[in-house]
């Protein structure tokens, strides 16, 4: 799920005083604005992660451009962005450890929040194509026993009577109620390391921002009315 568009702030330090800001606001800004960094190798290194691409492609697009471009590196980023970024590597196992930093480090980055609007469908357990299209497969009824039905009598073209199978399509609901738990967890885990992130940065000395108490919906399952309270 994408979160609502914002502007980030500039987080410049020129305006008097602290802006107030939302603590899933600052982690996004510092992902997103700043491009902080989790990743152990890069924290520890200070150089930035390549994406791989082939020499040979490397070479045609040099010849194409007639010159190589000099990378400069990047500027450093904020204070308060690199204060965000070391908060999120020490958080508490009992808050998800280093596997929840690097989800939330995800997650802010694409803007997002964790999946938690995923409602259930009805899906044929199985189908098969042929050249009109993709059809669902059916079964006959009576094979289900007492719960089933009988072949049915019809009358054929030539007026005779026959027996027909009522057939029916098995359906499988997706996703499953465990794996609609699991999402709604995983949301729950997700806001709970906010809390936390969230007092640290409350107690630490940020230079242009105020971290306010203003959160993300706890259970916004229940607020959109996908089940009841």
């Amino acid at each position: 799920m994408t979160v609502q568009d914002k502007s980030f702030p500039t987080g410049t330090g020129r305006k008097v005083g602290k802006q107030d800001i939302d603590v899933w606001g600052l982690i996004c800004w510092a992902f997103q604005r700043e491009c902080v960094s989790l990743d152990r190798q890069e924290e520890a290194t200070g150089v930035e992660s390549r994406i791989n691409v082939d020499p040979i492609y490397q070479m045609v697009e040099i010849a194409r451009l007639g010159c190589r471009v000099q990378g400069g590196g990047r500027s450093s980023a904020h204070h308060d962005a690199e204060i965000v970024a070391g908060t999120l590597a020490v958080l508490p196992e009992y808050c998800g450890g280093w596997a929840m930093a690097t989800t939330i480090a995800e997650l802010a980055r694409a803007g997002r929040v964790p999946e938690w609007d995923i409602t259930p469908g009805v899906y044929p357990v199985d189908t098969f194509t042929n050249r009109w299209g993709t059809y669902a497969r059916t079964e006959d009824a009576k094979d289900l026993g007492a719960e089933g039905w009988p072949h049915q009598p019809e009358t054929n073209r030539k007026g005779r009577a026959v027996y027909r199978p009522v057939l029916y399509c098995p359906v499988v609901i997706r996703p499953t109620a465990g794996q609609i738990g699991r999402a709604r967890r995983l949301y729950l885990n997700w806001y709970g390391a906010l809390l936390e992130i969230r007092m640290a940065l409350q107690t630490t000395h940020l230079t242009a921002f105020k971290v306010t108490d203003r959160m993300p919906p706890r259970a916004p399952w229940k607020e959109s009315g996908l089940t009841k309270s």
